[in-house]
């Protein structure tokens, strides 16, 4: 079974699971703005940053004060392309997961850490609110076999069938959508986990896989979460 790493410590390749939940298991997405600003931000990060295009809109002359300063926002902003790879994500009222592939040393923790203290500010600010929105430091498990992969990514794709809306949320606020094609975010790296199943076959297919029943006590144990 893998072990969960300080966050500070772990600096090894592969694959993650990250977790973490609301203070006091407090809300963290209180309406569709507030996902949509967090998906904003994921896509910011994760998208590869394009400088020689906004280089050259910087240079327009007829650029106004508004278009300019979001140019060089996004000049100075964080940017995670080809170091950390997203491959399934779920957002919940109270928490999120992600199952991200890492690519370089330490990226986790810059992603994360940069991703989490943004969103908070945001959210503190257009909520009223102050202090920690987080429970704690978010937790990341290293994943050690290609089992707890896949069936990690069908325990994050399930998580928002607990909720009475959990079909919503799931075509809304997960990854789901882009494993059954019904749409293309361009930061999100379905395939690696695709590959292992049929377009062709439903018996084997990725849907399948995700509503299947039997065994759903064992997922909380794949996860690794706690």
């Amino acid at each position: 079974m893998a072990s969960k790493n300080s966050v500070k410590s772990y600096i090894s390749l592969g694959y993650y699971h990250l977790y973490n939940r609301g203070v006091e298991k407090r809300t963290i997405f209180a309406d569709d703005q507030d996902y949509s600003v967090f998906l904003k931000y994921l896509k910011e990060y994760l998208q590869p940053k394009d400088e020689k295009a906004l280089y050259e809109k910087l240079s327009k002359e007829n650029l106004g004060w508004s278009e300019k300063s979001e140019v060089l926002r996004l000049l100075r902003l964080n940017n995670f392309h080809g170091e950390i790879s997203l491959l399934v994500y779920a957002l919940m009222p109270n928490h999120f997961h992600f199952l991200v592939k890492q690519n370089s040393s330490m990226s986790i923790d810059k992603f994360t850490n940069s991703l989490l203290t943004r969103y908070a500010t945001y959210f503190n600010r257009r909520h009223g609110r102050v202090g920690r929105l987080f429970q704690d430091v978010y937790k990341a498990v290293l994943i050690q076999s290609e089992e707890q992969l896949l069936h990690l990514s069908r325990y994050i794709h399930r998580n928002p069938l607990d909720l009475p809306e959990g079909r919503d949320y799931q075509k809304k606020f997960t990854s789901l959508p882009d494993y059954l094609r019904e749409k293309k975010t361009d930061w999100v790296q379905s395939q690696e986990i695709l590959t292992y199943f049929s377009k062709k076959d439903p018996r084997n297919s990725y849907l399948s896989f995700v509503e299947e029943t039997d065994n759903l006590e064992l997922l909380k144990a794949i996860s690794l979460e706690t």
